[in-house]
């Protein structure tokens, strides 16, 4: 299947929530109804935030407006409206009863509610950034080592607070002081040493993981703290290597197939480890992604992490971006990452599983955005 293909099936899986019938509107109705604004209307003026400038455009500026599908991103909005910051709090009983309606009515609501504002860097005059992509781990795995499955998943050691930094990853593997702090820590078993990176690089995954009785059952492991190691990136390593010029995570596991003396060394170039905690997964839970940094589970094709420091989370966002995947379309700040730095910087959350992976492991490409806040 395409990659583009893939990312369009991920984003389309949304539903439409159920609310209490006293807060469905009449059929034909939309809230705070009014006549459309009109686009030649005068703009307000210029906002900076953080690390970012919010300059005014009209709606019409924005690429795809017309064209974007909004009811497939209603529920990542709901979903910012059980934790809304202060400035966005106020729309949110209108977009609950918004649900149901059509797009057109939606497209109209925010036209009247919500001024679209092109982000651009406090100190450049650029507004064109990078997107990159990120996703849920889905991997086999064992509650017990076996020879199949023998890389661990730790829950965060007891001393963790007390040692900082705590051993990096080199030390864990090779320090008895470092393994008898993490005896008893182990979550489970994976197969493969760079799904077990992969996973703690993206922070959250999910794991079939089979029982001592041989049953199996479907869980999630969360992020729950790091060794405060810095966190340095295998492939710029294998870049800087010479060792390969696809540093893209199918890349780097095509290396590894090839180089398997050199797969531990390419591990310890990164020093920093990842622990985990387990939670159950429903299956109301396994419809969204993990729960990002606003505090709300992430929906596929329409969350993003953000700089926490140029768009405030649970902010409706229109993303515009061309290359691998072509998109256009509203998205939601709910995440963030370490890596993620800079006014115009998004990661893309794709989904989870092989395809998202593959999607995510490649996407890397320009980037527009026009964060959408709220009229006076």
């Amino acid at each position: 299947m395409a990659l583009a293909a893939i990312v369009g099936m991920l984003a389309g899986c949304g539903g439409v929530p159920l609310y209490p019938a006293d807060e469905v509107p009449p059929a034909g109705t939309v809230p705070g109804a009014a006549p459309p604004l009109s686009d030649g209307a005068a703009l307000p003026p210029a906002l900076a935030n953080g690390k970012s400038r919010w300059q005014p455009v009209r709606w019409s500026e924005l690429p795809g407006w017309n064209d974007d599908a909004l009811h497939e991103a209603w529920n990542a909005w709901t979903k910012s409206c059980e934790r809304p910051g202060s400035a966005l709090a106020s729309l949110c009983p209108e977009v609950r009863r918004l649900s149901i309606a059509s797009a057109d009515e939606q497209r109209a609501w925010m036209v009247r509610r919500l001024q679209p504002y092109r982000v651009e860097p406090l100190q450049a005059v650029a507004a064109e950034g990078l997107l990159t992509g990120y996703y849920e781990p889905l991997l086999d795995a064992s509650r017990q080592p076996s020879a199949a499955y023998g890389v661990p998943l730790y829950r965060p050691p007891a001393d963790l607070a007390v040692r900082k930094p705590w051993f990096s990853r080199q030390e864990i593997d090779m320090l008895p002081q470092a393994r008898a702090a993490l005896r008893g820590r182990e979550i489970a078993y994976v197969a493969d040493p760079l799904d077990a990176l992969a996973l703690q690089i993206q922070g959250s995954g999910r794991l079939r993981i089979t029982e001592p009785d041989g049953s199996r059952r479907l869980v999630r492991v969360a992020y729950a703290g790091t060794n405060d190691q810095p966190y340095r990136s295998v492939g710029s390593w294998l870049l800087q290597q010479g060792a390969t010029r696809d540093a893209t995570w199918p890349g780097i596991k095509a290396w590894a197939a090839q180089n398997p003396q050199r797969l531990q060394e390419l591990l310890w170039t990164n020093p920093r480890v990842v622990f985990f905690r387990e939670e159950p997964l429903t299956e109301l839970d396994a419809a969204f992604g993990p729960r990002g940094a606003q505090g709300v589970p992430l929906t596929p094709g329409r969350s993003i992490a953000v700089d926490k420091d140029s768009i405030p989370y649970g902010t409706p966002v229109w993303l515009a971006s061309s290359g691998l995947v072509n998109l256009q379309r509203l998205v939601f700040a709910q995440d963030t990452g370490s890596a993620i730095v800079g006014a115009v910087r998004a990661d893309y959350f794709v989904g989870w599983g092989p395809e998202a992976g593959e999607v995510a492991g490649r996407l890397k490409q320009p980037l527009r955005l026009w964060v959408l806040w709220p009229r006076p």
